[in-house]
Order: C-alpha cells, then structure tokens, then sequence
C-alpha cells in the first residue's frame, strides 16, 4: 500500500510463479507425475536442473513495475531511444533518471551501465544498447546482443544483486528478428547460470503479449522442466548453441585464408566477400598475428610458440564441432555404443562407451568422430569419467590406434584436463597390452588416468549400481564370470 493507501502499481518478484510452477500444476491436473526419471542416451547440452529453474520466471508485464533489485532498460546509444520500454521505466523513475544519465555520456552497443532505480521499486536500473540487426552482419549482430545479456548478468554478480529483471532487449526499432534474439537471451542466461548461479535469487523476462508466445515456445530447450520435456525438446535445439558461456561460435562463417588461395574449399566459397563481411577482423591476417604459410611451416619444424599451437588447435576444433552440429548423426546414435548415466561417487557426470555396439567395418568412423565430439563437447566442461565396457568384444569392434589417436589429438584440452577416470571394464591380456602400448608410446597424461576393473562390483566402488545403466549381456557376462553381485538392479532394457 502507498502512503495514501491505494494498491502498489509495484509487483514484488517474490509473488510471481516460477517457471516449473504452471508445468507442475498441469502435471497434477492431468494426474501426471512429471518424468523424474528417464533413461537418456543422448542428453541435451541444456539439461534437466531443478535448481535453475527455481531461479526462472516468465512474466507478462511492464519491466518498469517490478520490484526487483535491478531492471534492465534497452536504448540507443546515447541513451535517448524513445521505446515503450525506455518510455516506462522514464516515466515512473522520474526526471531525476534523464539528469544522471547524462552524466554516463552515453553507452556502445552490447555495453550495461548502471544507474538508481530513483521512484522505481527496483534499486537500480541496468542500461544496454542492442544491436542493429541486417542480415548480411548477422554474426556481428549476434556477438553483439551475446554481450548485451552477458554484460547485464555479470554488473549485477559484481554488485552482489538477488534478482534481474530483463526486458526484451532487441527493440522493434532495431529490427532483430524475435525469435533469433530469444534463443541467445535464454542460452546466454543459462549458461551463466551453470557457472555463477549462486550469486542470483531470480531472473525474471518480462515480455509483452506479442513476445510471451516466443519466450513459452523456447524456454523449454533450455530451461527443460522434466527429463521428458528435455528429451522432447532436444531436436528443436539450434545448430550453433554457443560456447560454455553462451557466446556465437559459427567457424564456418568466417573468412579464412585457404592453403590454396584460388581454389574454393567448397561451392560456398564462391560467394566471396559478398556473402559476409561481419567476421572481417577474426582471422589472423587481419588481427596483425603474421604469416599464416610461416606458421604452418614452423609447426611442421617444431618451432611455433605454445600459445599459437593452442590457438590452432582450437580453430581446427571448432571446425570438427561445426560439422558435428551440422551432420545427421542419428545412424550413429543408434548403435547406443555412447551415452550419459548417472554420476560418481565424487559428483562427476558418467560417459558409458559399450566397445561391442561399435562395428568397426560397416560404420564411417569419421561419423563415428563426429558423434563422440557432438555428444561430449558439453559434457567435457566439467569433470566427468568414462566406463569403457570391453565385454565380448572381438576383432570387429576393436577401435585401432590410429583413430584413438587422432580423436585424442582432435579433441580440445578440456575433454583431457577434465577425464578424471576411464575404467576399463571386463579387459583381456591382449587388451591390457594394447593399452599399455598406447598410453606409453602414443598419448600422454592417460595412464595413470585407467583402471581396469575384473567385475561389476568393482565398479560400484566408484559408480553406484543406480547411477550407471547396463547393457544386459555385460551383465549376463558379469554374473557368469563373477556370480551373482546386486540381485535388485534392475537391467536396462533398450541396450
């Protein structure tokens, strides 16, 4: 109540419901109890957390009105733009917001200030300016709103704030196309709040009547309210999800400098510098970092830096997660030889490789790359294992040296830096061998990383039964070898 006792125009973030509440509620009035539990070959690089969720909420009104700790106010550049958004937020802060923001001397695109809320209920207000957006610099205008929403989150985790409340920050007036703009706003949130989601209480998208249909329709991909909806959610996933923070990373976009300058790598080549000139400034000719034919020629003389044999690494990478995101790889996926479970004993997310679902002969092994760099680059971001189950394998399933080799030489530094464990489970002699020859003269760091492991409760030493689902002819395997071990797990009936 204000001091005259009408009703507050304010609306405490606090009263509003959650993301999960309306799905919940649908739940129990369809006597459906949300899927809490489901077993998922290949999850989505966005999945299933009741904890984010808790922090989401989808609202329906005016940003101006929430009484959160900070609001966000999409403008221009010199912070002026005349937007029903921006109109609001003047109107009920009062004059005193036009006389400290003068004192800014204006914002750049993708840039957040910060000012008092004044009259709002919110303490403070956050200023960006989004984009422009043109079709031919759409890579520019993407990096560009990226910042925007990045740049909002991270002032508030320096100002220590509990909750944000953001408008749709691609006005009208600057022509970015709604739905584009919804899935880096949801993916840069996200992905902030799997890294710092302790430093806010909620996040609130106030939306209007004709943006509320878009964010309802695009949440669930990357703020999935059951295993069910994650799973249905996953084939509407974009191609380019971004990196581990959310950022655009679309490598076959940019212009590059081909080892034979003349011949197209591809038709597309052909388009030249009309196609896109949003990545002039990305490459390295044009950021000043020298010869490009020298660098390869020091490489191959073992006289290049460190640090620029990183950075070609990651360039040759993120051309090998392109492809992966833009390839069918459902035949692979169909063999179930690689899928997430459960986790260990220490919290770590568990990879399942099943060597006797890999046909080594009747399958593109380069697909077969492809598949493993498409499942796990997200998973790679965090400590993880892998339980390699060796169990009746023969000569038709043996994955040889050379492609082991090249996937570890492919792979970014993360996937080795975050292999906390790989069991080997279920090995033989010739096996044991083979490994010790390839952990000894091929690849280094992975040695001390093997544990081989005789029987199944060996492994439940590390990885509880519940947390790991097996293929039913490793457990078959297991109980005849070993006897019988965990009587109550149940098998996984689909492998």
């Amino acid at each position: 109540m204000d001091p005259l006792g009408a009703p507050s125009q304010f609306v405490d973030v606090d009263s509003l419901p959650g993301w999960t509440d309306a799905y919940e509620a649908k739940q129990l009035d369809s006597h459906q109890n949300p899927v809490e539990k489901a077993r998922v070959d290949v999850r989505s690089p966005f999945p299933y957390r009741k904890d984010i969720n808790a922090k989401i909420i989808l609202w329906k009104g005016d940003v101006a009105l929430l009484n959160c700790t900070a609001i966000v106010n999409t403008s221009n550049e010199s912070l002026t733009d005349k937007n029903p958004v921006s109109e609001s937020i003047f109107m009920h802060a009062g004059p005193d917001l036009r006389d400290e923001l003068q004192k800014l001397k204006g914002c750049r695109t993708g840039e957040a200030k910060l000012t008092k809320g004044f009259n709002l209920a919110a303490r403070f207000i956050i200023h960006t300016v989004g984009p422009k957006y043109k079709s031919r610099y759409r890579t520019a205008a993407e990096s560009s709103l990226y910042s925007c929403y990045r740049n909002v989150l991270q002032l508030a985790k320096e100002q220590a704030m509990c909750s944000v409340g953001f408008c749709v920050v691609n006005s009208l007036k600057r022509c970015y196309p709604l739905e584009d703009a919804t899935h880096i706003a949801l993916r840069t949130v996200r992905r902030f709040l799997e890294i710092h989601g302790e430093t806010l209480e909620k996040v609130v998208f106030a939306v209007s009547e004709l943006e509320e249909a878009t964010y309802q329709k695009l949440l669930p991909l990357y703020f999935p309210r059951s295993l069910e909806e994650e799973i249905q959610s996953l084939p509407y996933l974009p191609a380019d999800i971004g990196n581990a923070e959310g950022e655009p990373v679309v490598p076959e976009r940019q212009i590059r400098i081909t080892e034979k300058p003349g011949v197209p790598d591809d038709a597309s080549d052909e388009e030249g510098l009309e196609a896109d000139l949003s990545f002039i400034g990305s490459h390295a000719f044009a950021r000043m970092e020298g010869d490009v034919d020298k660098q390869r020629r020091l490489i191959l003389q073992g006289q290049l830096s460190e640090a620029a044999l990183q950075k070609q690494h990651q360039r040759n990478y993120n051309r090998w997660l392109c492809q992966a995101r833009a390839e069918d790889l459902s035949d692979i996926a169909s063999l179930k030889a690689l899928y997430q479970t459960g986790v260990d004993n220490c919290g770590r997310t568990v990879m399942v490789v099943v060597g006797r679902n890999i046909p080594i002969t009747l399958i593109d092994m380069e697909k077969a790359l492809l598949y493993f760099i498409h499942v796990m680059d997200h998973i790679a971001v965090k400590e993880y294992v892998l339980v390699y189950f060796h169990t009746l394998t023969n000569d038709y399933n043996q994955l040889d040296s050379n492609f082991l080799k090249k996937l570890y030489d492919v792979v970014d530094a993360k996937y080795k830096r975050n292999l906390k464990a790989l069991y080997f489970v279920h090995p033989t002699f010739r096996s044991k061998v083979s490994a010790w020859f390839f952990t000894t003269f091929t690849v280094s760091g992975l040695k001390d990383k093997i544990h081989y492991v005789e029987s199944l409760q060996q492994l439940f030493t590390a990885i509880p039964p519940e947390q790991i689902d097996l293929p039913p002819f490793v457990l078959e395997y297991d109980a005849r070898e070993n006897g019988p071990y965990y009587s109550s797990y149940p098998p996984s009936p689909d492998l």
